[in-house]
């Protein structure tokens, strides 16, 4: 999910978003599906097209998520 959160931050395509995580279709519908239900990340309509753009929750999330990633790689040193 802090794989999606990061790709979306720009606002991205959702097969953009498959190839650049090396999701199924599947797996990416699931992910979004979930992401959408949380208000981690909300889709847009841009020049005719959907595309997908995190929230200020789904930034919430990264940060925080960012944040255990470097108390984890501290604790093991």
């Amino acid at each position: 999910m802090a794989q999606i959160l990061e790709i979306t931050k720009e606002g991205i395509l959702k097969t953009q978003i498959m190839y650049k995580a090396n999701l199924s279709f599947t797996e990416l519908n699931d992910y979004l599906q979930f992401m959408l239900k949380h208000d981690l990340i909300t889709h847009k309509i841009r020049e005719g097209r959907e595309v997908y753009v995190i929230t200020l929750k789904g930034l919430d999330f990264l940060q925080i998520h960012d944040e255990l990633l470097q108390l984890l790689r501290n604790g093991q040193q």
